[in-house]
């Protein structure tokens, strides 16, 4: 599981580092591999781009596929996965490359926010991400309380 947060700046080859704490919980199985797409929050209020080791991703895959591709909803969902999808390999320093289109879909141009997110960790512009939480309808607390209700109830 991924947590916490941290600051990047991209490099001149549009570049990052896995944070070492992030690293560590990227398992064996991945080899060294992510994915990263795009990552859908709010039509008004931005997108990230979300990045899952390889095998975790291949998990999402197998979800896709269970979907019915001729329901028009499923099949645009899928495809926008899956567009601009792509394997990267950190290199000897821990370095990935983030693609072009997944830049401009996120709005990052230099700084990156790394983002942990459970089963996956997110790239945001920190703009955007500051703005997405300026714009939030509902207090923190008003959310936490209707979040924790229903943990209440599952157990």
């Amino acid at each position: 599981m991924f947590k916490g947060h941290y600051y990047h700046t991209l490099d001149t080859k549009n570049r990052i580092s896995i944070p070492a704490k992030m690293r560590k919980s990227i398992s064996d199985a991945a080899n060294r591999t992510v994915v990263l797409t795009k990552g859908f929050v709010s039509k008004d209020l931005g997108h990230c781009i979300d990045l899952y080791p390889k095998n975790t991703f291949a998990l999402m895959e197998e979800s896709l596929a269970k979907l019915n591709p001729f329901v028009q909803n499923n099949a645009r969902y899928i495809r926008s996965i899956l567009f601009d999808a792509e394997e990267q390999q950190w290199d000897g320093q821990y370095r990935i490359i983030i693609p072009q289109p997944l830049l401009e879909h996120a709005r990052i141009e230099k700084e990156v926010l790394v983002m942990g997110f459970l089963h996956k960790i997110e790239l945001w512009s920190p703009k955007v991400y500051r703005e997405y939480e300026a714009a939030s309808p509902e207090p923190m607390e008003k959310i936490s309380e209707s979040v924790m209700q229903l943990y209440g109830q599952q157990s």
